[in-house]
């Protein structure tokens, strides 16, 4: 049998109930009722106890590839999910699926960021950086790929550290001056030691193997005054991914940049000098807190010439990056037409004036 799955039925009709970046809440499409986080907690907990007492008498299966196979709670269809994903969607119904079963212990998150951009302020600002450009691909306007626009919340850490640090280095002062029309150089050599006390706050790094981690990065930052306790609810309508790097890996990452930054910011105190060359330094650190959280990421893949191209929007501020690739057919295309025409009016020029003769 097929793994139970969890998702979210409207209070008033019982159809599928998606969370509601505008409003920040709950609310139905087929209805127009709205819930509150309070009111879908309350039946988030129900649910829940009944989905726990469901699955400890059902097994898991998986498919031949080893992916895991997972009942569609609308339409009973086999949902077809890897190891990472933690809410997907049912190809038949399109209904939401949590999968909870991957969201306990260790894997359940403790904060999230939902989204405050929906799918259309995503596909609009899509379709907005293809705008006066005429040889963008044809891919990259077809309505049925930017469709694929799917909303998704990427695992991270995010931690806080204190960090110890001392710099040693040398320092140069050179000065020029004349005397007697010969010019003069004078270069003198200083030692210096500069150290302080810093402290960081949610420094984050990327908790997925998935998604290229340059591309989480450039999307940032993120607004975490936003942050709110993690409940599955915030999942409905979404897909999601729990992380593969985990903690022991991750804060190594967090670890480096809190003491590039250290070291960054005490060679900003060594002032008055030429040149400063930084060549040793020691850093403690001492992480104060850690913290697995959910960011909310818009994304959409398109292929083009066996190529592809991603675009990443943070689902909460709204900043978008991507290239456009250049189609070179569409270049010659357009070379072609102006010479074509050029051509044309050269050879009715030249009929003209040989007439006029």
């Amino acid at each position: 049998m097929a793994k139970g799955t969890l998702d979210h039925k409207c209070l008033s009709c019982k159809a599928v109930l998606k969370f509601n970046p505008k409003g920040q809440n709950w609310k139905c499409e087929y209805c127009k009722s709205e819930f509150t986080k309070e009111e879908i907690s309350e039946y988030e907990e129900k649910r829940g106890n009944v989905l726990n007492s469901e699955t400890e008498t059902v097994s898991l299966e998986q498919d031949e590839h080893g992916m895991d196979i997972y009942s569609c709670p609308n339409c009973g269809a086999e949902i077809i999910a890897d190891e990472s994903t933690t809410a997907t969607f049912c190809v038949y119904c399109k209904n939401t699926a949590i999968l909870k079963n991957k969201l306990v212990g260790a894997f359940n998150p403790d904060k999230v960021i939902p989204f405050f951009k929906t799918k259309e302020d995503a596909v609009l600002a899509f379709k907005n950086i293809c705008k006066g450009k005429p040889f963008t691909p044809n891919e990259f306007t077809n309505p049925k790929n930017i469709d694929e626009m799917r909303g998704i919340y990427i695992p991270f850490w995010i931690y806080d550290f204190t960090v110890t640090g001392s710099i040693n280095g040398q320092a140069k002062r050179v000065r020029s001056y004349i005397v007697g029309g010969t010019k003069h150089v004078e270069t003198r050599t200083y030692k210096f030691m500069r150290e302080g006390n810093m402290g960081y706050k949610m420094i984050p790094v990327d908790g997925s193997k998935n998604f290229d981690t340059p591309t989480m990065n450039s999307i940032e930052p993120y607004d975490y005054s936003a942050l709110v306790d993690f409940t599955h609810s915030y999942l409905s309508g979404f897909l999601a991914e729990k992380y593969t790097i985990d903690s022991e890996e991750a804060i190594k990452d967090a670890i480096s940049r809190a003491e590039n930054t250290t070291t960054d910011v005490l060679k900003k105190k060594v002032t008055g000098y030429t040149t400063v060359n930084v060549t040793k330094t020691n850093h403690k650190t001492n992480t104060i807190k850690q913290e697995y959280v959910l960011f909310p990421v818009w994304l959409l893949n398109i292929k083009f010439e066996n190529k592809l191209y991603m675009f990443a929007m943070n689902g909460q501020t709204g900043k978008l990056i991507g290239d456009i690739p250049i189609d070179k057919k569409k270049v010659i295309k357009r070379w072609l037409i102006v010479f074509a025409i050029t051509f044309v009016i050269v050879i009715l020029i030249s009929i003209f004036i040989g007439g006029s003769v």
